[in-house]
């Protein structure tokens, strides 16, 4: 029954895998959208400051010329298991993993993560969210 546990060890890596993800490309969206209308959300710093890290971190892996730990997790749980993953978790596979070299990877990942980097600037998230005090 060992190979069923990494199958679904394996699978809670991915559906994480897929809720960073779905974080990262949603803050590169949101962000300026919600500067343009005013949304105070885009303010909120730990939300900021936890995007622009996980960005960092996958730049930076990309950077050492290694793959995403998750999807090294994943891929060592799959190998691993007796049984072959659920139709599901191979469909997903497809959208997230492409076979294209580590470099152009490497590129994608550090250029979107200048333009998060960018984003601090031209959308701050520090003194601008301040209650203006009203006195009677």
């Amino acid at each position: 029954m060992i190979g069923m546990e990494h199958v679904r060890l394996a699978e809670a890596i991915l559906a994480s895998h897929l809720v960073i993800i779905a974080f990262n490309i949603a803050g590169l969206i949101v962000i300026p959208l919600g500067a343009a209308l005013g949304w105070r959300i885009v303010r909120v710093a730990w939300l900021r400051l936890l995007h622009l890290g996980l960005l960092a971190i996958v730049a930076g892996q990309a950077l050492a010329g290694r793959a995403c730990i998750l999807t090294i997790w994943q891929d060592r749980l799959e190998g691993g298991a007796a049984h072959p993953p659920p139709m599901i978790m191979h469909f997903i596979n497809g959208l997230i993993y492409w076979d294209f070299p580590l470099w152009v990877f490497t590129v994608i990942y550090v250029a979107v993560f200048a333009y998060v980097v960018a984003l601090v600037f031209f959308v701050p998230f520090w003194g601008t969210h301040r209650v203006a005090h009203r006195t009677p």
